[in-house]
C-alpha cells in the first residue's frame, strides 16, 4: 500500500504546481506592470524636473537681460533732452561765444557716456529714416506730403525709439509720406 500512496501522492503534488503556476504568472504579470507604471512615473517625473529647471534658467536669463527695462525708459527721456539741447542751440551762436560752446561740450560728452552706458546694457537707438513703416518698431504720428518717397516711408523722426536685447523698449513716433499721385503704393503684405 505504500506504493500506492505514493503513486496518489505524486500525482496530487504535480497538479498543485500546475495550479500554482498559472497563480505565479497573473503575480509576475501584475507585477511588471507595476514595474512598468512605476518606471513610467519616473521618466515623467524626471522629464518635468527638467522642463522646470530649463524655464527657471530661461527666467533668470529673461531677468537680467531685463531688469533694468525700467530704468532705461526713464533714462530715455535723459537722452532725448541731452539731445534738445544739443540741437537747440544754433552754429552761429556756438562759434561766436566760448562760454556757450564750452558749454555744449560738456552736454556732447555727457550724452557720449550716456549712449555708452546704453551700449554696454545692450539698449539700441532705432534709425528708421527712410525706411517703410514697420507698426511693430514705429508709431505713426503724422502722414505728411513727401513727394518722391513712397507712401508709407518714414520721412521724419520725432521722437527715436530703442530696443533692449531686440526686443523694443520704446518705438519711435515718426512722420510718414503719404500716399498721393506721385508717391508708390504702400505694401501692405505681412
Amino acid at each position: 500500500m505504500t506504493d500506492h500512496t505514493e503513486t496518489t501522492a505524486a500525482p496530487e503534488t504535480d497538479a498543485a504546481p500546475q495550479q500554482e503556476a498559472p497563480a505565479a504568472k497573473d503575480a509576475v504579470a501584475t507585477l511588471e506592470a507595476e514595474v512598468a507604471s512605476l518606471k513610467d512615473q519616473l521618466l515623467r517625473s524626471i522629464a518635468e524636473a527638467e522642463n522646470t529647471r530649463r524655464r527657471a534658467q530661461k527666467e533668470r536669463e529673461d531677468t537680467a537681460k531685463y531688469a533694468v527695462s525700467g530704468f532705461a525708459k526713464e533714462l530715455l527721456a535723459v537722452a532725448d533732452n541731452l539731445r534738445r539741447a544739443i540741437e537747440a542751440v544754433p552754429a552761429d551762436v556756438r562759434t561766436g561765444n566760448d562760454q556757450v560752446n564750452n558749454l555744449l561740450t560738456g552736454v556732447e560728452a555727457t550724452e557720449r557716456q550716456l549712449i555708452a552706458a546704453f551700449d554696454r546694457a545692450g539698449i539700441v537707438k532705432l534709425d528708421p529714416l527712410n525706411q517703410p513703416f514697420d507698426p511693430n518698431f514705429h508709431q505713426v504720428v503724422a502722414e505728411v506730403d513727401a513727394s518722391g518717397k513712397p507712401a508709407g516711408t518714414v520721412v521724419t523722426i520725432l521722437q527715436p525709439g530703442y530696443t533692449i536685447q531686440g526686443r523694443l523698449l520704446r518705438e519711435a513716433m515718426v512722420c510718414v509720406a503719404k500716399a498721393g499721385t506721385n508717391a508708390g503704393k504702400v505694401d501692405t503684405s505681412a
